[in-house]
């Protein structure tokens, strides 16, 4: 209470009262009535005061003229306030036409904040704006009372001198409800006074606090960034490729990759201040685009420091003197915090990076005390929309729009149907009503066509509206100004699927309206309803938007692998607070209470409920049964068992105890735990297997290049077939080759005209583009449900459906590598029995202790067993610790665990310890010389070994046991050997079947090994790998050398188009990064936070071999579809296209008819088309054998 006292107790700046004057007082009191909003533009190229002074000078041009126009150099936004009249789309063009690009759009009204990335502005029709009007009365607002806003001023007013000077002899209910719209003004610099008096900084201790060092900018050095951006209007692969085409066109982008499926898209470009640029570019080709995040791919090196960079949003801010108060109350905290963006009113959003310590200095403190600076303060964690988010508001949105379509065609439908068809073909001619409606009502037309007319064009403007839009985007985009697409090349590679539906229905109406005007000139003479198109435009339009709509669903369910990873996370979590930290009380922290939530250690702490977001790097909270941790963590109390599944794939629950790692998504199946937090929202496992699966979703494979190339010169080519069609039907008929009952009472020209709209209609390469992207997609969903992550993307998939050998490495892969154990050791004693551990000192009665050399290959030798029997052995064990202490190698490890528990620790100094890669560890110390690691290591130093140690060396590696041998030398005597390890990783219980398998599907299995030829082999034989095949004694550096032997060297399968052998391969990912570079297909075996592993394009999760063959058959299986869809579509529209051609028509069938494809079911056969590839690659899902993926379970 003292600290809000403190900061209510503050008063604001008075010298911006000067700055209002009495125009502007009186201009307020007028506009107090009416409904204002506050719009925000951020503009990419607002540098400098004259750009201030243009800008304020066009808007304030407008009718009606803004209220204020506020705009800053130092965020680059410009905020608005205006009436609602004026609309945001007038000024986002007045902006634009002086020059200004706007990038995005905030808009506030009513104490609501609405961010709008993506501008819609320009591709919005008729029924959209009515449909958002209408939304806009039914959606329920946040309608605040006047006592809301009076109770709200008034706590207000109890803190801000300048507010109760303005205030006095107002009226205070019309105030309050002026300053609830937000009155937006210039924001105050931090000091405004010179006289000494408060400004809204704090006080301690008397002192008067230095100000936060406010981040605005970053050095702008020329680096390679990557910007993810949303896109909208997308619809087929032509325009994926229009948006690359026209990006790659820009000298300073280096890569593009559209993806269809998740609107998204991923541009790697050479310097930040482009990154508004692609915005431009992607809406000046007839897109929407919204920018989702911009990283750097090749950061500056930054100090190793845990920090945190949050984003916080404050509500209940009045006027321009809060943000000033807000931003001064954080100098308290001093040097802990660096102000990387400050608050305003114009973004209210305030940016902050810090060192957490937890429980004395957390994000619990911070939003403490920006609430305590006033009661109406309400700080929030803010979260921008990710971009599975975005992808999710574009596909809804679409589906609106579509549906809106459907329904208003489909009501058109119905008079259309009894009219056109029922009237004019079904019922017999005696009918009244048929009658009445074939009579002519002017120009020799009758009532029928009058009223398809009618019809007709509200079908054609308002609800295929959407495909005309979008087709004259793409010619404006290809032919304006400026285009650096070459003259030749915009004749044989333009349009998408919008300009085909586009022409189909353009054509069959403007024939018909054709024929109206003709018949008009002729007003005597009688017209054939044959001649008219006015049905078909009608279900025409209808058959494209259902085929359109059920497209769009489909492909919004098959990219929901991410969105269901993000829905494990946790939202709430039971912190542990100890109850004489400074934890702050309120909203923050709610009390916890159930049978699990008493005070521990002795009334020492209690449980308060708390949002994720409040979390920090350790912290202490407590997991539930049924529960899942928010973070990572370690437990530090309690024994349980986690159901890992969702991040694993495995189905058995993993024990956890004090000192293991648990994950945040991860379920506690059993008793209640302590958790102490290593690992905050953002840098989880689970936070790392998203980053993972969105990275592979961006990755495209070979084939969906070939989609590309052929959808990329479909249009054009459709678009001849077209006009080819038309000339020859239309020329073999006015040449008399057909016969005159072909036309019926129509004209040729009427009649050609038919089979070009169907080729127009049924031409479809939505089926072709989304053969590959829609089966990788529910494929990389697949995958992450076994615990396998795609890192690779399509590309990876491709190439592990044809391997053609697996390498695998032996530590820690086909062995289990996480705990190896020493079960053999000895002291090496001289001549004389003495160990020889430092100059001219030896000791006598040694006995040399050792393991059974018999025993099995998992037994571990007693602790009991090693009795160190004076202080030279001691020596020698706390020098070998000393020195593997230093190496992160598996049997370092081992041999580091069994010194700590057979020794006494002692403190020892190294001069000097290096690690030789392959070989071991050379240390150096006051007194000698100490040598550890293999044999080879031994013969480069010249180490003797007698018989006896080299008989012995020779069991344990039959064993298939690791030898590790210890040389000591003191001074410049030569290196003598002194004691020797036998080191035994137990093999993975899987192993062997894993490899039987392999074997069994024609796929050649190698194994490679740093250990010696011996125990490399005695492992290959146990698990079923042939000597032959085996390759040991490799460096690590080496190994990528022998996967390129491999790749040069092995055939490839007889039926693979490969020209070499494709070889994957399976480590551990601790040395083994060249190698998983250099192969085909590079699979780490994971764990825990390792996941993150660069150097491979598959992640096995579980670190379960099983998971391997799970990918294999997956692999197989979604390249399978891929071919099945890529077939599928181009056999359908190579069969459609001939019949809408009329190729048939010369055919008659049993009724008498000509065979042929009318454009209403043209249109119909086009949805089939992309619905269909969809729900083959949807059908992956399945359990249904053939159809659906089911991995197999194999025996170990």
């Amino acid at each position: 209470m003292a600290l809000k006292e403190d900061m209510t107790s503050t008063t604001c700046p008075t010298t911006t009262n000067n700055n209002i004057n009495s125009g502007e007082k009186m201009e307020n009191i007028s506009t107090r009535n009416s409904v204002l909003i506050t719009t925000s533009y951020l503009l990419s190229n607002l540098h400098c005061p004259s750009c201030v002074s243009n800008i304020q000078k066009s808007l304030y041009a407008l009718s009606p003229r803004p209220k204020d126009v506020t705009p800053s150099l130092m965020s680059s936004w410009v905020t608005v306030q205006h009436d609602k009249s004026l609309s945001t789309k007038v000024i986002r063009k007045a902006l634009q036409s002086a020059g200004f690009e706007v990038c995005d759009v905030t808009s506030e009204e009513y104490g609501s904040l609405a961010r709008s990335h993506i501008q819609h502005d320009t591709d919005t029709g008729y029924l959209d704006q009515v449909l958002q009007k209408w939304s806009a009365t039914r959606r329920p607002r946040r309608q605040f009372s006047s006592s809301y806003f009076d109770s709200n001023y008034e706590r207000h007013l109890e803190n801000c001198e300048i507010c109760r000077q303005n205030a006095t002899g107002a009226n205070q209910q019309n105030v309050s409800k002026n300053l609830g719209q937000s009155s937006i003004l210039s924001e105050p610099p931090y000091n405004n006074t010179s006289d000494g008096r408060n400004d809204g900084t704090t006080e301690s201790s008397g002192k008067r606090m230095e100000p936060l060092v406010v981040v605005d900018s970053i050095d702008s050095v020329p680096q390679t960034f990557r910007a993810s951006l949303a896109i909208g209007g997308m619809t087929c692969a032509a325009c994926a490729n229009n948006i690359v085409l026209g990006l790659k066109k820009k000298s300073w982008v280096r890569d593009v990759v559209v993806n269809l499926i998740s609107n998204s898209a991923t541009v790697d470009y050479a310097d930040e201040k482009y990154t508004c640029q692609i915005v431009e570019e992607i809406e000046d080709l007839g897109y929407d685009a919204a920018l989702d995040s911009v990283i750097n791919l090749k950061p500056e090196p930054q100090k190793q420091k845990v920090t945190r960079t949050v984003e916080i949003m404050v509500d209940g801010m009045y006027c321009d003197h809060c943000p000033p108060r807000i931003n001064n109350s954080l100098i308290s905290f001093g040097d802990r915090i660096t102000l990387d963006r400050a608050l305003s009113l114009e973004n209210p959003i305030l940016k902050i990076t810090y060192t957490p310590s937890a429980p004395t200095f957390t994000i619990r403190q911070i939003l403490s005390k920006i609430s305590n600076v006033e009661e109406g303060f309400v700080p929030t964690i803010y979260h921008p929309p990710t971009i599975e988010e975005r992808s999710q508001i574009i596909h809804k949105r679409e589906q609106q729009r579509i549906l809106l379509r459907v329904i208003v065609t489909f009501i058109i439908a119905i008079p259309t149907l009894l009219i056109g068809i029922i009237f004019m073909s079904v019922v017999p001619p005696s009918n009244t009503i048929r009658h009445y409606f074939m009579q002519p009502l002017r120009a020799g037309v009758d009532r029928a066509q009058w009223s398809l007319l009618v019809m007709a064009t509200p079908v054609y403007f308002l609800c295929a509206d959407v495909f005309h839009r979008r087709a004259l985007k793409e010619i404006r985009s290809l032919w304006r100004p400026g285009s650096t697409t070459p003259i030749f090349q915009r004749f044989y590679r333009f349009g998408s699927m919008n300009m085909l539906m586009s022409l189909g229905t353009t054509i069959a109406y403007v024939s018909s309206v054709a024929q109206l005007i003709a018949a008009a000139s002729h007003p005597t003479a009688m017209v054939d309803d044959s001649s008219f198109y006015f049905d078909s435009v009608v279900f025409l339009t209808l058959f494209l938007l259902v085929g359109r709509l059920i497209e769009a669903y489909s492909k919004s369910r098959t990219d929901d692998a991410v969105t269901m990873l993000g829905k494990l996370r946790p939202t709430e979590a039971l912190l542990i607070v100890p109850n004489l930290s400074n934890e702050p009380d309120g909203d923050f922290l709610v009390p916890y209470s159930d049978e699990h939530s008493g005070t521990t250690s002795g009334e020492q702490s209690s449980i308060r409920s708390v949002n994720v977001d409040l979390l920090e790097f350790g912290d202490t909270i407590k997991v539930l049964h049924g529960g899942s941790p928010a973070c990572d963590g370690k437990v530090i109390k309690g024994e349980t068992k986690f159901d890992e599944s969702s991040l694993t794939g495995e189905a058995k629950l993993v024990k956890k105890s004090a000192g293991d790692e648990v994950f945040s998504g991860t379920v506690n199946k059993e008793s209640p735990v302590t958790v102490k937090i290593t690992g905050v929202a953002g840098s989880s496992m689970l936070d790392q297997i998203v980053m993972a699966v969105r990275e592979g979703q961006t990755k495209r494979a070979p084939m969906e290049r070939i989609a590309d190339t052929l959808t990329g010169y479909f249009v054009p080519v459709i678009t001849l077939i077209a006009i080819l069609t038309f000339i020859v039907w239309l020329s073999l008929g006015l040449s008399g080759v057909l016969p005159d009952d072909y036309r019926g009472s129509r004209g040729w020209a009427v009649w050609s005209l038919q089979f070009a709209i169907a080729v127009f209609v049924v031409a479809c390469p939505c089926g072709l583009a989304l053969a590959a992207p829609t089966a990788l997609f529910v494929g990389g969903g697949l995958a992450a449900h076994h615990g396998i992550l795609v890192k690779g993307g399509g590309e990876a998939f491709e190439k592990a459906s044809k391997l053609d050998c697996v390498v695998f490495d032996k530590t820690g892969t086909l062995t289990l590598g996480g705990e190896p154990t020493v079960t053999n050791f000895e002291f090496v004693s001289d001549n004389k029995n003495n160990l020889i551990v430092s100059s001219g000192q030896s000791s006598s009665n040694i006995q040399i202790v050792q393991g059974d050399d018999n025993a099995p290959n998992n037994d571990i030798i007693s602790g009991n067993l090693i009795v160190p029997t004076n202080n030279k052995e001691q020596d020698l064990l706390n020098l070998i610790k000393v020195a593997e202490e230093n190496s992160s190698h598996t049997v370092a490890k081992a041999i580091v665990s069994f010194c700590v528990n057979n020794s006494k620790p002692s403190f020892k100094a190294f001069t000097d310890i290096e690690e030789m890669p392959g070989y071991g560890m050379r240390a150096s110390f006051s007194s000698g010389k100490m040598l550890i690691g293999n044999e080879s290591l031994m013969t480069q130093y010249g180490v003797k070994i007698a018989p006896v140690q080299q008989s012995r060396f020779d069991v344990w590696k039959q064993q298939g046991k690791s030898v590790a041998l210890v040389a000591y030398s003191t001074l410049n005597m030569p290196y003598k050997l002194t004691a020797i390890f036998a080191i035994s990783d137990p093999i993975r219980p899987e192993a062997i079947s894993i490899i039987s398998a392999l074997k069994a599907r024609g796929t050649a299995v190698w194994m490679l090994s740093g250990d010696n030829q011996t125990t490399a082999n005695a492992i290959g034989q146990h698990v079923g790998i042939p000597s032959t095949n085996i390759i040991a004694g490799v460096l690590p550096s080496e190994k990528a050398n022998q996967i390129s032997y491999l790749q040069k060297s092995l055939p490839p399968k007889k039926n693979s188009s490969s020209k070499r052998a494709l070889v994957a391969m399976v480590g551990d990912g601790i040395n083994d990064s060249p190698a998983l570079t250099t192969a085909d297909v590079g699979i780490a075996i994971g764990s825990g936070s390792d996941i993150a592993i660069s150097s491979a394009e598959f992640v096995l999760v579980s670190s379960n071999l099983q998971s391997l063959i799970t990918l294999l058959d997956l692999s197989k299986m979604v390249f399978r579809r891929i071919k099945f869809n890529f077939g599928w579509a181009l056999v359908y529209n190579l069969i459609a296209l001939p019949a809408a051609a009329g190729i048939f028509y010369p055919i008659i069938t049993g009724g008498g008819k000509h065979v042929r494809l009318d454009p209403v079911w043209a249109s119909l056969a086009m949805a089939m088309s992309s619905i269909s590839v969809v729900l083959s690659s949807l059908a992956l899902r399945s359990r249904v054998p053939g159809l659906g993926f089911k991995a197999r379970k194999m025996e170990e």
